[in-house]
This record gives structure tokens, C-alpha cells and sequence, in this order.
């Protein structure tokens, strides 16, 4: 699911083609996309488009007539955008979005649609949709720790959920453990003061980091749906598992839950422990490595 840098480059993107623009046409081509009602759909159509937003992982643009678009790409929800018009025929073309600069088209691939597009009418009405996490750019490390603190959650899941901070989620989450040198399981009611200060530290770098890379790199194109990725060439933990920590050597590991995995160093991270896989650790019993010299030790046996 794109995060925060990702949304961020989409939201600069459009805002350079799009704002002040007219929305001549909008061709919707799945029937699972619209969810939402009233207005309708069509209503969007003619208006001028006065700004692009980004709130928590949904990209928002607002339109004349106090009405907002509201996208949320879920897992593999993209965006095109093709300088001339086009009629954008593909078996996961989901919308179409046409402007005198050109046409902004919105795509999921595979089978489960997940992408969504309301079309809602006032400021009341657009908050609905923010789960209202802390926008962390932008806050100080004493905010930062309010949010944190607000429920006593494994860290992994304290920075992915929306309503504690915004933006954030599977990718840059384990990123972020990796540099504040924490474990993705302790709790944050645990963390000491100077912990939650590398856990600041980390996360504002981290995040910034990526966005001045993935912003030099978009300065003179729009972000195609290869390119909006969560598995990114210089990561250091995410999508790397089994391959050697960037800092210290060590065989990244990794945590399997439903359709998200957790990437860790241990030897950076969990003191040398191993973290237990739900599946695969109680499968293996005994035979589930525990520390870094098991795994090294059953590697070379």
C-alpha cells in the first residue's frame, strides 16, 4: 500500500498538472470503485479543481462547490497519467479522469478490488474519512510520545495504525524499527525516554530520506505503477529478508501474519533473538531457531 513518501510524490505530481484545471469527464469502469452515494458521481464532472491533498493514505482533490474526491489506493491501486486524452481500455483500468492537460487514470491489479472513490460534499463530510493520526513531519518529539503512548501497542503496530500516526505503514514501519535499533514486538508503554527518542529521530529521518529521494526522482515525471512500490532498492530491512543487514551483516529475518510480514534485524534489533513466526514456529516446535547463532548453526548444517 503506498505510504506517506509514496502518497506525497502523487499529491505533488497532480497538484503541478491538475490544479486549476476543469474535470471535463469521468468514466468509471468497475462497478466495485464508487462507494459512496450521494452526491453523485457525475456531480464532479465540469468543476475546477482548487487543490490536491494528501489525508492519512488517501489522496483527496478538491473541487468548486466544496466537493472532494477522495481515493484510497488499498494494496496495489495506482495512477497513470497520459498527456493527451485517452480512452485508457485495460483489464485493470478502474476510472478515468479527464482534464485539458490530460487524463489522470486510476488502476488495481489482480483480482480482489480493494481501491475505493467517494465523492463527498463539505469539510465535515471529507474528516470523516481521516482516521486522525498524528501527522509526524510535523510534530515535536513531546506530540510524538503523546500519540505513541495513547494505547500500550507493539511498536510495529503503533506506527502503522492511522489513528495513533499518519501515513505510515508495512515498509517504512520496519524501516523505521531498523534505524531506532528497536524491536518490532515491544511495547510502547516499555520504551524508555531515550528510546522514544531514537524512535522520533528514526522516523523523521526515515521518511524524510525517502521523500527528497523519491521527490528528485519524479522532479520531471509522474510516478507510474512501477515505480510506487513498497519493496525499494537501498531498504535496509524490508523485503530483504534472508539477506545481510546493511549495518551489521546479519541474515534479516522476518515475522508471516495474514498478508503482511514484519522484517527485522536481530542482531540490531532483538538482542540476538529470533523472533517467533505464528505459522511457522509452531510447525517447527523445537526446531524453531531462537537466537542468531541457531540460525547460523542450522544454516551451516
Amino acid at each position: 500500500m503506498p505510504e506517506l513518501p509514496d502518497i506525497t510524490v502523487y499529491v505533488e505530481s497532480l497538484r503541478q498538472r491538475i490544479i486549476g484545471q476543469t474535470l471535463t469527464s469521468i468514466r468509471i469502469a468497475s462497478p466495485f470503485l464508487v462507494r459512496s452515494v450521494k452526491p453523485f458521481i457525475d456531480e464532479a464532472e465540469g468543476k475546477k479543481v482548487l487543490d490536491v491533498q494528501r489525508v492519512s493514505k488517501r489522496i483527496v482533490i478538491a473541487l468548486e462547490s466544496n466537493l472532494f474526491l477522495v481515493f484510497h489506493l488499498m494494496i496495489v491501486g495506482r495512477f497513470l497519467w497520459k498527456e493527451q486524452a485517452t480512452r485508457a481500455v485495460s483489464k485493470i483500468t478502474l476510472a478515468t479522469f479527464r482534464f485539458s492537460t490530460g487524463t489522470l487514470i486510476m488502476t488495481e491489479a489482480g483480482k480482489t478490488k480493494r481501491a475505493s472513490l467517494f465523492l463527498v460534499r463539505g469539510t465535515d463530510s471529507l474528516a470523516s474519512h481521516d482516521p486522525g493520526g498524528l501527522e509526524v513531519l510535523d510534530a515535536d518529539l513531546a506530540d510524538f510520545r503523546e500519540a505513541i503512548l495513547k494505547e500500550n501497542r507493539t511498536l510495529k503496530r503503533a506506527l502503522t495504525d492511522q489513528r495513533i500516526l499518519s501515513g505510515i505503514g508495512n515498509a517504512y514501519s520496519d524501516e523505521i524499527l531498523h534505524a531506532a535499533r528497536l524491536s518490532p514486538i515491544k511495547h510502547s508503554g516499555k520504551l524508555t525516554y531515550q528510546e522514544f527518542g531514537r524512535l522520533y529521530n528514526a522516523t523523521q529521518d526515515t521518511l524524510r530520506k525517502w521523500l527528497e529521494i523519491l521527490r528528485s526522482e519524479f522532479t520531471d515525471r509522474f510516478p507510474g505503477p512501477g515505480d510506487v512500490t513498497a519493496f525499494r532498492e537501498g531498504f535496509a530491512v524490508h523485503g530483504r529478508f534472508d539477506k545481510p543487514c546493511p549495518v551489521c551483516g546479519t541474515a534479516i529475518q522476518r515475522i508471516r501474519y495474514a498478508a503482511n510480514e514484519t522484517n527485522y534485524c536481530p542482531s540490531c534489533q532483538t538482542e540476538g533473538h529470533i523472533l517467533a513466526d505464528r505459522s511457522l514456529s509452531r510447525l517447527l516446535k523445537d526446531d524453531w531457531p531462537r537466537t542468531v547463532d541457531e540460525l547460523e548453526n542450522k544454516h551451516g548444517s
